[in-house]
């Protein structure tokens, strides 16, 4: 073997790695697996026999293993193990790893062809004899066949000079890859497809898109190869048409594969290095997929309303195209854009390739120079492609060029971030009354489908890990801990690559930018936010990084138009509180005051506003001239809200103890959020802060959670909250821990506050109890003038709402004779109209149970005008009350008595009721116990007179009436019960003096008119004659 066509271990171990499995080979792993015996190595062929030990399930076996390689690269692999991966089995591995790491105990041979032209004719044909014998049942056939064509003079074998040779390798012009196995990558992408996202498939097919950037790292063309065949499975996957068709999304993981997919094809057609005739091909393919109906749009299912943003935004005239006429972007239109883009700039050429390209003598100070005012080169395109520009040499193994490209642009953007600020500062100056809300951005970078932000931070965080020697570590980063290393030639004395990363960051976390259209973008958004405000958080601020912070947080503040924390924004712009409340607790242990500025600045939410901003039209680059004015479809407001909510729990905490800014926390708060949930849970996080064990209660805190709460109540008394009564209870207690005039002042502004339902059967009830009078320690006078103010509470609730708070009225005035007498009067005047038979029979008995007999017999005989019990209703709720009132009314005496009868007479029509009723009353003398105890000795009443007579008719007509009702419709089924209910019936009338012939003459006219119902008449007359 020549030395140029040795392998090389670690990029046999790069290429060995096994993606479906749990790890990676090395060296170590194959050698105490595996041993190699009878290994040759013929020109630029690899064979051997590799063993791998018995297990305690497995027994030995052994593989045979051929390798060809060409130029340093495994071209073909074949194994006998059988095994099916996308790359190479074990068994290939270790004969791989022997060969390079045993050299000396591998014979080289040359290529077979030139060990056959080194052979006589007796040689050649010893060798072939011999060469058939070993393998004879494999290779006769084969052998045979060549042989008849060699013999015969027009056989294709003979028009050509010479013969193949497997073991000579390729000629110097052939394309030379790594082995890969193509088919198996298909398969192996269309069964992770078609799990769906289970059984881990997402991460296998996320591993497969590292193992693509590991391979473009290492410059090997087998990386768009790769991700060729996965484009393909991923284009066939009948999943989307089945979305397509259904109009569904799909799922938020799927989508993001798609998103990785689109960002590798961008890194491939920006190879800096790559063939024209490459690049060709892979537009030609990208088109292909991207003029397919289901290719998934960029923006997720929502159509993209955006210009062409891979190129500089339009400006002017032609800035406001009808959206509507634009093709939709899909997860392709920017690569294939990207195929645009070129590398031979002379300016982006030297920023890439030297630490020296400076031009100190340059004086060119306008919006698009070359070098900034200290001669260092700027880098001016949209961000979001120069981003990729770094991204993509990242990917193709060229980090130095990244870095440099890098810094070029960060400082770009730092110039233009200074020139922005004057110019506002400017025009501040000029229209000092004039709010002006442009926005110079409709994309965010933050959430961009090319995540220019996290390229940049990355890039330069990188750069910023040091290795094992405390050198830079440009490639894989093998610690996580950041220093600021000696500063790069295009820094400012005292920054470092960190610092650097951290501003960018910054830069890109406050820029103002439109909120896209579409939920999974506005998702998007939320996440990339989210995960770089936590890969911020994961380095520790020193007072380097601290000064970054205050400068970034001022021109926050102050950049106007240009900066999400400005002070007029567009109502459309996507709210800042997850940065901010980053921002907050970074800065609040160094400067408190900027903190605050920047937090209470960042609560706004300008969308749920009705007089937000709409902007300044005469401005260029204005949203309204690009997108038209409308109502957002925000579909990740909730989430938006619930970070509003927890930057203002952050301030409220950190304020503890602060009266002046607890007071402004609190100000922005009840100007700000606009959702009751939230700020309930701000009361009870300020309540719990304020209350905590280990400390004395902090008053002024408590003061702001009462004043939150009670705003909750002003804002949810007239609409639907299933949290309404949790937040009354809370309230209550909270304004307990305040102190006795904070419990006064809500039940005197009660109207304002709660419904009458809850301000008696809730808030009056509770501040009555025992145990509020032990918690606040009351005296007696206390006590009384709060039960005053319950009372008159109490009373106002019964006027305004008696059906529903009658009752709580009597009871929160039981001790007071005069409060009690009005609140049973109330309920009196509103007996005749506005209260249920329901309502009267509870305050009846209430009554009773208080010793007011007379006035529940009252109550009993209004609640008993307003029931009307039907024929077949013998099982309603109302039937216990109709029993008590009646036994009531008989333990009165018969005056009584004699007044409800013709009450229930006329209210109930069912016959087993009233029979019930009937058969009470005849059991007792009326009045036998009277009002105070004493027994009466008078005769029973008798049914031929009044009352009970009447009582008794009403009965037997009821049984009569409900007879004739249930014959219309009854089934055979009934038959039995129908019987047993005519039993009953004869017991009623049996109770009349005549009764007996009344049911005889009954049962007659039921055997006539129903004659017709032959097997139930049958049954009448087996019963009753």
């Amino acid at each position: 073997m020549k030395e140029k066509d040795q392998l090389d271990q670690g990029e046999v171990r790069q290429n060995c790695v096994k993606v479906l499995g749990v790890g990676v080979w090395t060296p170590k792993d194959s050698t105490n697996l595996m041993c190699t015996l009878e290994v040759g190595d013929p020109g630029f062929h690899l064979s051997g026999t590799v063993t791998e030990p018995a297990i305690q399930s497995e027994p030995e076996t052994v593989c045979n293993v051929a390798i060809s390689f060409d130029r340093c690269k495994i071209t073909s692999v074949t194994c006998s193990c059988g095994n099916k991966d996308i790359f190479y089995c074990a068994h290939v591995v270790a004969l791989s790893l022997y060969r390079i790491r045993k050299p000396d105990q591998v014979k080289l041979h040359l290529p077979i062809s030139e060990t056959l032209f080194q052979m006589n004719r007796d040689q050649l044909q010893k060798f072939v004899q011999y060469l058939i014998t070993v393998h004879h049942t494999e290779v006769l056939p084969t052998a045979q066949k060549l042989a008849d064509e060699i013999l015969s003079q027009n056989s294709e074998i003979n028009q050509v000079h010479g013969a193949p040779d497997p073991t000579a390798g390729a000629s110097i012009d052939d394309e030379n890859c790594w082995h890969l196995d193509e088919e198996q990558v298909q398969e192996q992408v269309k069964l992770f497809l078609s799990q769906g996202g289970y059984h881990g498939s997402g991460k296998q097919l996320n591993l497969l898109f590292a193992k693509v950037r590991e391979m473009l790292k290492m410059r090997d063309s087998n990386g768009a190869r790769m991700l060729t065949l996965i484009t393909e499975q991923f284009m066939a996957d009948p999943r989307l048409s089945l979305w397509r068709q259904q109009g569904t999304a799909m799922t938020d993981k799927y989508r993001q594969l798609w998103d990785e997919l689109g960002a590798l094809w961008m890194c491939i057609v920006l190879n800096p290095h790559c063939k024209l005739e490459q690049k060709a091909s892979w537009l030609k393919q990208l088109k292909k997929w991207n003029g397919v109906d289901v290719c998934p749009w960029e923006d997720g299912n929502h159509g993209s309303e955006l210009p062409n943003l891979t190129n500089a935004l339009p400006q002017g005239a032609n800035a406001n195209q009808d959206s509507s006429n634009r093709p939709h972007r899909t997860v392709f239109t920017r690569a294939i854009e990207a195929c645009d883009l070129h590398w031979q700039d002379s300016h982006l050429q030297h920023i890439i390739s030297s630490d020296l390209y400076t031009n100190y003598c340059y004086h060119d100070d306008t919006e698009n120079s070359l070098f900034d005012s200290r001669g260092w080169p700027l880098w001016h395109e949209h961000v979001p492609t120069a981003c990729a520009r770094v991204d993509a040499l990242r990917s193709h193994g060229y980090p130095r060029e990244a870095l440099r490209l890098a810094i070029a642009i960060v400082n770009t953007l730092r110039r233009q971030q200074q020139k922005q600020l004057e110019m506002f500062r400017t025009q501040k100056k000029e229209l000092p009354h004039k709010s002006i809300t442009s926005i110079t951005n409709l994309e965010g970078w933050v959430g961009h489908p090319l995540d220019p932000v996290g390229t940049l931070f990355s890039s330069l965080m990188e750069a910023c890990r040091t290795d094992d020697e405390g050198f830079p570590n440009m490639g894989q980063c093998k610690s996580l801990e950041y220093q600021h290393l000696p500063a790069h030639k295009f820094l400012e004395e005292g920054e470092s690559y960190l610092t650097l990363a951290v501003e960018v960051a910054l830069i890109g976390l406050g820029q103002q930018r439109v909120m896209p259209d579409g939920l999974y973008t506005q998702e998007k958004v939320c996440r990339n936010e989210e995960q770089l405000i936590s890969k911020l958080q994961e380095i520790e601020l020193d007072d380097t990084l601290v000064k970054i912070f205050r400068k970034q947080a001022v021109f926050l503040l102050e950049a106007g138009p240009y900066s999400g924390l400005g002070e007029i924004i567009h109502r459309e712009s996507v709210p800042m509180h997850t940065f901010a409340k980053y921002l907050f607790t970074s800065l609040l242990p160094h400067d408190a005051e900027l903190a605050y500025k920047i937090a209470l600045r960042a609560m706004r939410l300008l969308v749920l506003e009705s007089t937000a901003p709409t902007g300044d039209l005469t401005r260029p680059h204005h949203i309204a001239s690009v997108v038209p004015n409308r109502y957002p479809r925000w579909f990740t407001l909730s989430h938006i809200e619930s970070q509003q909510c927890e930057l203002a729990s952050t301030m409220l905490t950190a304020a503890k103890g602060d009266v002046r800014r607890l007071e402004t926390v609190l100000e922005s708060i009840q100007k700000n959020i606009h959702s009751s949930s939230h700020i309930f849970k701000l009361a009870q996080d300020a309540f719990k802060i304020a209350t905590l064990m280990d400390s004395l209660p902090d008053i002024t805190l408590l003061k702001v959670s009462l004043e939150l709460g009670l705003q909750v109540m002003r804002m949810t008394l007239s609409t639907l909250n299933w949290r309404r009564r949790e937040m009354v209870r809370w309230l209550v207690t909270c304004a307990t821990e305040v102190g006795v005039y904070a419990l006064d002042s809500i039940m005197q502004s009660w109207f304002t506050l709660f419904t009458p339902t809850e301000a008696t059967s809730i808030v009056a009830t509770t501040v009555m109890s025992n145990s509020t009078i032990v918690r606040l320690h009351l005296d007696c006078h206390q006590q009384e003038k709060l039960a005053s103010s319950a009372r008159t509470l109490a009373l106002q609730c019964a006027m305004k709402d008696p059906q529903n708070c009658a009752l709580s009225a009597l009871t929160l005035c039981e001790k007071d004779h005069i409060a009690f007498e009005t609140a049973y009067q109330i309920v009196l005047d509103a007996a005749t109209t506005g209260m249920s038979y329901t309502q009267l029979f509870t305050i009846a008995r209430y009554m009773e149970h208080r010793g007011y007999p007379m006035r529940a017999y009252k109550l009993a005989t209004l609640a008993m005008t307003h029931l009307n019990l039907s024929y077949n209703q013998d099982t309603h709720p109302a039937i216990n009350d109709v029993l008590w009132a009646c036994a009531l009314s008989h333990s009165l005496g018969k005056n009584e008595l004699a007044a409800i009868i013709p009450l229930v007479v006329k209210s109930v029509k069912c016959a087993t009721v009233l029979s019930d009723i009937l058969r009470r009353c005849t059991l007792t003398t009326p009045g036998v116990v009277g009002l105070h105890g004493r027994r009466n000795s008078g005769k029973l009443m008798s049914l031929d007179k009044a009352p009970l007579r009447q009582l008794l008719d009403a009965t037997i007509g009821a049984y009569i009436n409900t007879t004739h009702s249930r014959l219309t419709h009854i089934s055979p089924r009934h038959y039995s019960e129908f019987i047993e209910f005519l039993s009953k019936a004869r017991e009623t009338f049996l109770m009349a003096h005549d009764g007996h012939i009344q049911f005889t003459q009954f049962i007659d006219n039921l055997k006539q008119i129903y004659k017709g119902k032959k097997k139930l008449m049958m049954l009448v007359r087996e019963r009753f004659g």
